[in-house]
């Protein structure tokens, strides 16, 4: 159980207070309600591109992690479809640093062409390693436009092509930055060893100053059901063939949610998994086979990727995989099945709990979907899934018509 109390000052910013004194550090994570997904379809790529401007220094401190490491801190982000997230920990006894850095590049980012250019050439040699100087690192900006006509999930969070980066221009990257990065925009967790007496002082101190905003409620237009099959074939030079099957299923939040995680791990969690056993054991179809949910905060994606072992035509991979997937749609899953899976996601959420930048993140993200205290309530949601709620999401979702499938070749040589 994570205990925590929550204060919310006048310009919008709402903060969550976590006391740990097992830890002589503190964790002060940020969330800004800002992901791919707020993008104009025009000018991909600018939520990522704003996670490393953000540390191209402020009007007052030029370089954010010049001080922060003096204290002994070290600190990170991350980029998803929905959220920006920054985080940073440090020693207790030098909490104030990380309020006055957090709250500095809040209210005065330095917009300088110097910054924006260094920033702008990581990030486009970022996409260029990442998607295609590796084998299968474009996969993503294939699958997601193939599994979404509509919604803006269809781009990847580093944009939809390095030209976007490329035409970013000052006053398009001015008008993002005062769009989203306010504090009525934001989340702040508080987590460790310091009182909330001491979060309520600094916060006050560094952070009510900071004038807060109106913001615009989201439009984003609404994924059409898919009701029939789409596929997609390439060849690229890699060492396997290769398929991604996508299904569009619920929200993170919604109730369905937690029947198709369990079933990604009954799929897929370690050498015990059925695909593992059958397909890559017993049949020596796949060299890999995974199955996963994205999360994401809007209807998202149910995935099943494999690479086949050479020589194993794509037909009888695909054919397999559809066998195992029929498996659960027709016949009721085991009780002790169902609970090897139960304990092994109560460990990981028991694990997590005990990492105090896992518990202030965790607190954030449930904070942003409605309700910090649901951070609390994972164990019991996953184990009140019942056999028949698989089955019925399994049916629900796991459908051809419902599927978008990329068939990733290996060129032949």
């Amino acid at each position: 159980m994570i205990e925590f109390s929550t204060f919310k000052l006048e310009n919008g910013l709402r903060v969550i207070h976590h006391f740990d004194n097992s830890t002589q550090l503190v964790c002060l994570n940020i969330l800004y309600d800002v992901g791919s997904r707020d993008e104009n379809p025009k000018k991909t790529g600018f939520a990522h591109l704003f996670e490393h401007l953000m540390f191209g220094g402020s009007v007052n401190i030029p370089n954010y992690d010049e001080p922060l490491q003096r204290v002994g801190g070290e600190n990170n982000a991350f980029t998803t479809n929905d959220i920006t997230n920054y985080y940073l920990t440090l020693p207790a006894n030098n909490i104030e640093t990380a309020f006055w850095l957090e709250s500095d590049r809040m209210i005065s980012l330095a917009f300088s062409e110097k910054s924006l250019e260094t920033q702008r050439s990581v990030v486009i040699e970022e996409f260029k390693q990442r998607y295609f100087n590796q084998p299968y690192g474009d996969v993503w900006l294939l699958l997601r436009p193939l599994a979404y006509t509509t919604h803006p999930y269809k781009w990847p969070t580093i944009g939809k092509e390095i030209k976007h980066i490329e035409d970013a221009k000052m006053e398009d990257v001015k008008s993002f930055f005062h769009t989203f990065y306010n504090p009525t925009n934001a989340i702040m967790v508080v987590a460790g060893n310091t009182t909330l007496e001491e979060t309520k002082l600094l916060t006050e101190k560094w952070f009510a100053p900071i004038n807060g905003k109106i913001i615009t409620p989201r439009n984003l237009p609404k994924e059409p059901k898919q009701r029939e099959a789409r596929t997609l074939t390439v060849e690229r030079d890699v060492p396997l063939d290769a398929i991604y099957k996508a299904y569009h299923m619920c929200k993170r939040m919604d109730a369905d949610f937690y029947a198709m995680d369990m079933l990604s791990d009954i799929l897929s969690n370690g050498d015990s998994s059925r695909l593992y056993i059958e397909l890559v054991k017993k049949q020596q179809l796949f060299s890999s086979i995974h199955a996963y949910v994205m999360g994401d905060l809007d209807e998202g994606l149910f995935v099943i990727s494999g690479k086949l072992v050479k020589g194993i035509k794509m037909e009888d991979a695909e054919k397999a995989i559809e066998a195992e997937i029929n498996k659960i749609k027709l016949q009721r899953i085991e009780d002790s099945e169902l609970q090897k899976i139960k304990n092994k996601l109560e460990s990981i959420l028991v694990f997590n709990q005990m990492n105090i930048l896992e518990k202030a993140m965790g607190l954030a993200t449930f904070e942003l979907m409605g309700d910090a205290a649901l951070v609390n309530n994972e164990t019991e949601r996953y184990a009140a899934v019942t056999a028949n709620q698989l089955q019925n999401a399994a049916n629900k979702y796991i459908q051809e018509s419902n599927c978008s499938t990329l068939y990733y070749l290996s060129k032949k040589k």
